[in-house]
């Protein structure tokens, strides 16, 4: 058995539909973000970073930074163990009552990423619920998913955001038995928002359980940063919201936020929560600030969505084919994983602009797009030569042949 071919031709398949990933070494610059180093082969070259999920530059503020060199300082670095042996500090505890208060539950629990969070909270609150029906946008990210294939239960798939297609589905399956509504309320690679009260109005109807990501909404939207639902006046209406700590907060670890016997039973059965080295004193504390900051101020989340409207108004003037999106992403359909490749490339090397191309199985094929994600500190200078590149890539590459016929 030659078990290097087996790897070998697996990794020539993705090179030959021409969605291989390739893993950038940037150095971002502490107090000059979005600006980086990209470092090659060549040597070092400065970049504009056009795709961070670092949407508000949080993981650069002053009190974020000032708040894990205390806590270095005061505790050291590592947790020393899982929460259950040694590794619960008192950071994780004043972490988890911030993010209850956030999103006004009773209780909340950290994991070491969003994917765990959701992942972990999933299959387990199913497995509990004998005889489960989950019910799951055809979108929902990949950690949902595998949550779902985690709790071993029965699965219904509801077309995007589609509240009917969900009903009819929820009105044929027995109304004694247990349901979970799987949702999120801002989709990255779209930017499109769940029509979330619908939802609620059918778990309502149908007494079903509602699961909400939240990770590309909160420090987001609402007046204090708890997402779209906070936004919407909708948070005592979803029994379980899922957050994260790696996108708007600027660190790095997921969350959820529930009633105090559901994060409960969480914590006390799921395995990837109980087996799994906490968090380090020193993230908790930086998310702590910056949670806290985006509590009481308004501003970065106003200037965000100025940046974000001002970017899809200047793409469309160009005639760039960016895709219709009411939130804070901006995505420009390529519609050609090759030529997205190609593309992403062009921009990097010869106009130091920095953005990932999205390719299948992230997005469906033939609707490969460049994903933008301007922050507050992207300004009209970079925008403009953002704009400028990207006509000249289009026009290089003969773009809108690929964007036009996807």
């Amino acid at each position: 058995m030659d078990y290097d071919r087996i790897f070998s031709n697996a990794i020539a398949d993705i090179k030959d539909e021409g969605r291989y990933r390739v893993f950038m070494d940037i150095e971002r610059k502490n107090g000059e973000f979005p600006n980086a180093v990209w470092h090659t082969e060549n040597g070092e070259k400065d970049i504009v970073v056009w795709c961070s999920n670092d949407y508000l530059g949080m993981g650069q503020h002053p009190d974020v930074v000032q708040a894990m060199k205390d806590a270095i300082d005061k505790v050291g670095t590592g947790s020393g163990g899982t929460r259950n042996i040694s590794g619960t500090h008192h950071y994780h505890v004043m972490l988890e009552n911030e993010l209850a208060d956030l999103h006004d539950k009773e209780s909340a629990l950290l994991f070491t990423s969003g994917y765990i969070s959701n992942e972990a909270s999933i299959s387990t609150i199913a497995k509990l619920m004998p005889g489960c029906i989950i019910y799951s946008d055809e979108l929902n990210h990949a950690s949902m998913i595998n949550g779902v294939l985690g709790g071993r239960c029965e699965k219904r798939i509801f077309r995007h955001n589609n509240v009917e297609h969900l009903e009819e589905l929820i009105a044929a399956d027995d109304p004694n038995t247990p349901k979970i509504i799987l949702f999120e309320s801002v989709y990255s690679m779209d930017g499109d928002f769940a029509p979330i009260e619908e939802f609620c109005d059918l778990a309502d109807k149908y007494n079903a359980m509602t699961y909400m990501d939240e990770v590309h909404a909160v420090g987001m939207y609402g007046q204090r940063g708890g997402g779209v639902a906070e936004e919407r006046g909708l948070m005592g209406r979803v029994d379980i919201i899922e957050g994260t700590l790696g996108k708007a907060f600027g660190l790095m670890g997921g969350y959820i936020a529930a009633k105090q016997n559901i994060v409960d039973c969480v914590r006390s059965f799921a395995s990837s929560f109980i087996f799994t080295t906490s968090l380090s004193p020193a993230i908790v504390a930086g998310a702590l600030a910056s949670v806290r900051h985006l509590k009481k101020s308004t501003a970065e989340r106003e200037i965000h969505q100025e940046r974000a409207t001002a970017l899809k108004s200047k793409m469309r003037e160009a005639d760039l084919p960016v895709m219709p999106s009411a939130s804070h992403i901006v995505p420009v359909l390529v519609g050609d994983p090759v030529i997205c490749k190609q593309a992403s490339d062009m921009l990097l090397e010869d106009y130091g602009i920095y953005v990932q191309p999205i390719n299948f199985p992230t997005v469906p094929r033939g609707t490969e797009r460049l994903r933008f994600a301007p922050n507050p500190l992207h300004n009209d200078e970079m925008m403009d030569h953002l704009i400028k590149s990207l006509k000249e890539v289009w026009q290089k590459l003969d773009i809108d042949k690929y964007s036009s016929a996807a």
